[in-house]
């Protein structure tokens, strides 16, 4: 351990101690060339002696400073002194992330979205240079005090091409992957898949595999499926769950193939949250689970081996600290005494443990299509049992009937399924009028004919849900009706006129929420029914102006005619905006009465309008028939803008993007707003010229952003490219 006070190299004068690690202590320095603090990482006493790892440390660091990136922690020295080896980094104040999780609980969508995108940035340049961290979890993810994210510790990073990685290196078993705990060679893959269980906890407050011992977690990323995000946040959108669910895909074929198409799912998920953007490559339907019966089990379990599990005994062996805050070297301790027998031992056995995994193998797939084949008896080890079973096979359609599940306990429900030859499986909870920790409702409908063996998924009770009514005042009705639904509660939606104060004004305006019945801070059951009353201002009799509202959204346009009580709404295809009210009869400030219909004209446009394209609002209707169900939400106005109107503007010029085929563009502008990234919609759907001329508003002082080009093919929107532009103020 370094004394305060101490120079090294002549240079770097030690302040402190700021965390230690398997391999190294970390210390605050001030390096006097430069005049900065930076962190000195300084490898532990007991590893000085080993030239075989002194050498791999050295390599290992003069990679990592190779890199330089906003969202990495930059590398800027290696070297030792008189037997001190070390590494100097750039220090950051702040905290680790796993830090910031356990003091929040857990994180909101917006803010974990933008801490996994920057982190994202970083592995993809590290990803670029051909280097891979192989240890990412919160804990080497620092949240400076301004609010940048920063990866660190790519002290066991190894170029990607090289293939000598040894399999005794693992990070933190709770975010490592499958081919990691299983001592495999691991690349750009296994940091997506650490991205995702990260991403998990940020955005649940835990991680999907815990146990008592490292070799249990491990057992569970290789065999047990991750309890949905969802099931832990059930506001969760559900394009976010399907970035974390394709990250932590076991098979690494079965992931995303780049940190580039993290990124760009991440950013689209911040513009259309709910949207099903997200290929998840599926397994083969037709596919049918085959259940190894516990005789069958046996045998394979008690097939003779001629070795120990090396696998099992690594991680046994393996200790790690979740509270480290650089600890990235590979664990590693000097065995005196063993060097020439590992050296002697290594190939035999490697030798070994491949014929002995090719033996298990050959016994688990004779075991497979052996039962396929209706070689092995489902129920006895007997001839006689064994034979009957044949035969019902023989002579079954092997489909079976699925059992109703619905209101019996987890136990039940097995026993149910296992009597039915089927598997079931938990996929949430949530409320409902069961008894909690009864069964609310099953996927697989009671009475339909599956295959055998088929897996019903169920969902678990937490009884009735409590809600509260929220302060409403001063929102439109098209937003408090949503707020209301949003909480599972049933909406009747009607109008009244509003009283008036003493100069006669309306003491709540057209189309504003008047009241709400139950009265807000009134708790609730889940799926209770809430009368919204909706103002209709000042009552003028049968005298009415009709106010302007073509150019307007769907919903500010319902807003604004909150005094009538009859809104006949139709769809045209148009050259304006999908959501734009294109016209509106009778006309802006005819006198009309407002108990009579009156009819707005929204675009569909450049889409035919939808089948069931004309909807009414109605006093006394519930929310089937109003108008905030049939609402359409736009991100794009009409015009080439974003969605902010400010005297920041860009008028730069995009070429044409390799690949453009001609069809339908929608365009995305990501900007970064106080640390957080801000994305707005340009245009969606509209053909266009290329060169495109820009002329969009930006965020207030924000000098630039990043333009994502989309192109429509069959239906679904490809990625061509993304373009950098600046905003200036304008005059």
């Amino acid at each position: 351990m370094l004394k305060t006070g101490m120079i090294i190299a002549e240079r770097y004068e030690i302040v402190g101690k700021i965390g230690t690690g398997g391999m190294a202590d970390v210390y605050k320095a001030m390096d006097h060339k430069l005049n900065r603090f930076v962190a000195v990482k300084v490898l532990k006493p007991e590893f000085r002696e080993d030239t075989t790892f002194i050498k791999k440390f050295k390599s290992e660091a003069q990679a990592a400073a190779g890199l330089t990136h906003p969202n990495i922690v930059n590398v800027f020295d290696v070297g030792d002194d008189g037997g001190v080896y070390y590494i100097v980094m750039e220090l950051i104040e702040g905290i680790t992330l796993k830090e910031y999780i356990s003091k929040k609980g857990r994180l909101s969508i917006k803010e974990a979205t933008s801490i996994a995108i920057q982190v994202s940035m970083g592995l993809e340049a590290a990803h670029s240079h051909g280097i891979v961290h192989r240890d990412v979890k919160p804990q080497n993810i620092i949240i400076s005090t301004d609010g940048k994210v920063k990866v660190t510790d790519f002290g066991i990073a190894r170029a990607a091409s090289s293939n000598t990685i040894s399999s005794n290196v693992m990070g933190s078993v709770h975010y490592s992957s499958p081919e990691q705990v299983r001592g495999g060679y691991s690349d750009e893959k296994s940091d997506i898949y650490s991205l995702g269980i990260t991403l998990y906890e940020m955005v649940t407050g835990r991680v999907p595999f815990d146990g008592d011992t490292t070799v249990a977690i491990a057992i569970k990323h290789l065999q047990e499926e991750m309890v949905p995000p969802s099931v832990y946040t059930p506001d969760l959108p559900y394009s976010l769950e399907q970035i974390i669910l394709k990250c932590t895909q076991k098979s690494v074929d079965r992931r995303y193939n780049r940190m580039e198409e993290v990124i760009a799912d991440l950013k689209h998920s911040l513009i259309d949250p709910q949207g099903d953007f997200v290929k998840l490559t599926t397994v083969d339907n037709d596919a049918k689970t085959v259940v190894i019966s516990e005789e069958e089990l046996g045998e394979i379990k008690h097939t003779p081996k001629q070795i120990t599990k090396p696998e099992i005994e690594t991680l046994e062996k393996e200790e790690y600290d979740d509270n480290d805050y650089d600890d990235a070297e590979e664990e590693y301790k000097p065995r005196s005494g063993r060097k020439s027998e590992k050296k002697q031992s290594s190939g035999r056995g490697l030798t070994i443990a491949t014929l002995i995994g090719g033996v298990v193998l050959m016994v688990v797939l004779i075991v497979v299509f052996g039962r396929a084949a209706g070689l092995f008896g489902t129920t006895g080890s007997s001839k006689t049992e064994s034979s009957k079973t044949e035969q019902k096979e023989e002579t079954s359609s092997a489909m079976v009937t699925v059992p109703d599940l619905v209101g019996k306990t987890e136990d039940e429900a097995k026993n149910l399924a296992n009597d039915a030859h089927l598997g079931v499986q938990m996929a949430g909870e949530e409320s409902s009028n069961q008894e909690k920790g009864k069964i609310s409702h099953q996927e697989a409908a009671a009475g339909t004919q599956v295959a055998e063996y088929t897996t019903v998924k169920y969902w678990v009770s937490t009884g009735t849900a409590q809600v509260t009514i929220p302060d409403l005042d001063g929102r439109t009705g098209i937003a408090a009706q949503q707020t209301l639904e949003d909480l599972g509660l049933q909406v009747t939606v009607q109008k009244e006129y509003s009283d008036t104060d003493d100069n006669g004004y309306a003491l709540v305006d057209p189309g504003y929420v008047y009241s709400v019945n139950p009265a807000a801070g009134t708790s609730v059951q889940g799926g209770s029914s809430v009368t919204l009353t909706v103002s209709r201002g000042v009552d003028y009799g049968s005298n009415a102006e009709v106010p302007s509202v073509v150019g307007m959204s769907r919903d500010d346009a319902l807003t604004t005619l909150g005094k009538f009580i009859d809104i006949q709404i139709t769809e045209q295809q148009s050259t304006e905006a999908a959501g734009t009210v294109i016209a509106q009869d009778p006309e802006a400030y005819a006198a009309v009465d407002p108990d009579q219909p009156i009819s707005i004209t929204i675009s569909s446009g450049d889409q035919a309008p939808s089948a069931d394209s004309t909807a009414s609002t109605d006093s006394t209707t519930s929310t089937g028939s109003t108008a905030a169900d049939n609402s359409t939400v736009t991100t794009a106005p009409a015009s080439d803008s974003a969605s902010v109107d400010t005297n920041w503007k860009c008028t730069q010029t995009l070429d044409t993007p390799s690949g453009y085929n001609g069809g339908a563009i929608r365009l995305e502008l990501i900007q970064e707003v106080n640390g957080e990234p801000k994305a707005s919609t340009i245009l969606d759907g509209q053909n266009v010229s290329f060169p495109y001329q820009l002329d969009i508003s930006g965020a207030e002082g924000v000098t630039s952003g990043t333009i994502y080009l989309y192109e429509q093919v069959n239906g679904d929107y490809q990625q061509l490219g993304t373009y950098t532009v600046t905003f200036k103020q304008a005059d």
